[in-house]
Order: C-alpha cells, then sequence, then structure tokens
C-alpha cells in the first residue's frame, strides 16, 4: 500500500523543527529513523497531513558525558550509540540493550529518541531510560523542559509529549564504575524480534553489601515498570542465591500483563521472574568483578 497524501518539511535546525511543529500541531509526526512511522503510513493505520523530518539537524546527533549524566542527541542513530566508547564506559546496560535491539540494518537507521518517542512497551530502550532515571528533554516554541523517564512514558506507544513538542535528548543518569555491575536479559521468539519479557538489573556494592539498586521490565505491561519492592528488599543485604530469588518472586508478584499470541499473561509473569533473577545474579557476579 501506499501512504495517504502528506506535505513534506526538512528543517535544518531545532529552532526551525519546532517552530514548524508548532504552527501544525495535531497535523504532524516527526520523521527520524522512520522504522515504525512509514509501516504505519504506508498500511493507512497513521495519516498524517505533515511530515517533519528531522534527519538534517545535525545538532540532534550526539553522545557525551554531562556532570553524571549519559546524554544522548534524539537523533543519534541506534548504531552509533552502540559504537559509542562514551555508552561503553558509562552506561554498558544501554550497551547491552541496544545489541539486543531488532537487527543491525534496522540500528543503522533507527534513532534513541525515535524509540522513547515510539514507546512500544517491549522496546529495550524506554526500560533502560526507566532503570537508570533517566529524563527525555523536550522542546516547543515555548521553550525546553525535562521529563522523567517514569513520568514520559504514559501507556502504550503514548508519552508525555504534546502537539507542538520535540524530543531533543535523551539522558541515562551514570552509575560509578568501580562496584557496579548491569545486565539486560530478553526472551524472544527468535533473535531480533520485539521482547516478550526483558529485564534490566542495576547493582551497586559497598564492600559486601547492595547500596543501591534498579530493577525494570519490559512486556509485562502497557509501559515499563519498575519493580520498586524488589529493589527495596536487595539494599543492605549480602547477595546470596535466595535473596536474589526473593527479589525476582517480588518482581513479578505485582505484575498484572495482558495475553496475547505471544503468551498469556501468567506464562509472562513466569518469565518476568526467570529474567528478573538472571539478570541480577549477572549484574552482581559483575559487581563483584565477574563477566
Amino acid at each position: 500500500m501506499k501512504p495517504a497524501p502528506f506535505s513534506y518539511h526538512a528543517p535544518t535546525t531545532v529552532g526551525e523543527a519546532v517552530s514548524l511543529l508548532g504552527d501544525l500541531g495535531d497535523e504532524a509526526r516527526v520523521l527520524a529513523g522512520g522504522q515504525s512511522l512509514i509501516p504505519l503510513m504506508n498500511f493507512r493505520l497513521a495519516q498524517p497531513a505533515h511530515l517533519v523530518d528531522v534527519n538534517p539537524v545535525s545538532e540532534l546527533d550526539y553522545v557525551r558525558n554531562d556532570d553524571g549524566w549519559l546524554s544522548v542527541g534524539a537523533r543519534t542513530r541506534l548504531s552509533a550509540a552502540e559504537a559509542s566508547r562514551e555508552v561503553a564506559e558509562r552506561a554498558p546496560l544501554l550497551l547491552e540493550a541496544l545489541h539486543m535491539v531488532a537487527h543491525p540494518p534496522i540500528r543503522h537507521r533507527g534513532t534513541v529518541g525515535g524509540s522513547m518517542a515510539h514507546a512500544d512497551p517491549a522496546a529495550e530502550l524506554p526500560v533502560v531510560a526507566l532503570a537508570m532515571d533517566g529524563e527525555m528533554v523536550v522542546g516547543s516554541s515555548r521553550g525546553t523542559r525535562a521529563v522523567a523517564a517514569a513520568d514520559f512514558f504514559k501507556g502504550p506507544f503514548s508519552t508525555d509529549l504534546d502537539a507542538g513538542e520535540l524530543l531533543t535528548e535523551c539522558r541515562f543518569q551514570t552509575w560509578p564504575g568501580e562496584g557496579t555491575g548491569s545486565a539486560f536479559l530478553e526472551f524472544t521468539r527468535t533473535h531480533g524480534n520485539f521482547a516478550v519479557v526483558g529485564a534490566a538489573a542495576l547493582v551497586h556494592l559497598d564492600g559486601e553489601r547492595i547500596d543501591r539498586a534498579a530493577v525494570a521490565l519490559c512486556g509485562v505491561g502497557g509501559r515499563p515498570v519498575r519493580a520498586a519492592l524488589a529493589e527495596q528488599g536487595l539494599l543492605g543485604q549480602v547477595p546470596t542465591t535466595e535473596l536474589v530469588a526473593a527479589a525476582a518472586e517480588s518482581a513479578a508478584a505485582g505484575l498484572e500483563p495482558a495475553s496475547d499470541v505471544h503468551g498469556s499473561g501468567d506464562f509472562r509473569r513466569k518469565l518476568a521472574r526467570v529474567y528478573v533473577g538472571r539478570a541480577l545474579a549477572l549484574a552482581i557476579a559483575r559487581a563483584r568483578g565477574g563477566r
């Protein structure tokens, strides 16, 4: 099929882009990688009157360290972030998740900001942003604002972005290198597919005890989920097999995932327990210096 007729706009600066989006309002959609938007348009499930192509906006393409944050421009290709030394050194959890996004041709075109703005509940990057207490920087003709990842993802394919706004930057809070371990694991039907369930874990050890932990999941609800009770149960404890099992059970206990063609809600809950346990065990081993 072919998309419905639309007008095409190609601004070259953020200022031009937000001005256009402000003028066009609800009738405009942003084109970056286009991996999700173009198929939707071709099937006429999305019929925007205007496309605002941000590919010429080179100022949105960067990865940099910003005083405790890893900042990634929204137009940065997934493959560029995957190859970034800053990502490897400052956010290995993000790097591990990037490896699991679809296939290399998709990552060469798809963008970090596009994945966040699309907000697929099974996507890898939103759950990493949630686990790392990330922020989304949003620009408009009225100025800029920062939205915590916990508030940015509202539901399936729904975010806090308003008409006329442009996601310009994705920020990830970095953890100390010493004593920190992280892991991202997911269950998929075939390699490169969207996750049926994915688990992100971060652990920091102060001596032999856990003094900081983050656990988040994707594929178990309409948006990424933070397992706060599981995190609390880990704090101040010496990691053991029993502790990890209890945390995994706690993470899965309150979930109410929907059933679909990929599995029942009960199946997803069991996967969540298994994959949180595996991710936590791997993160703890890495925090202790293992691989």
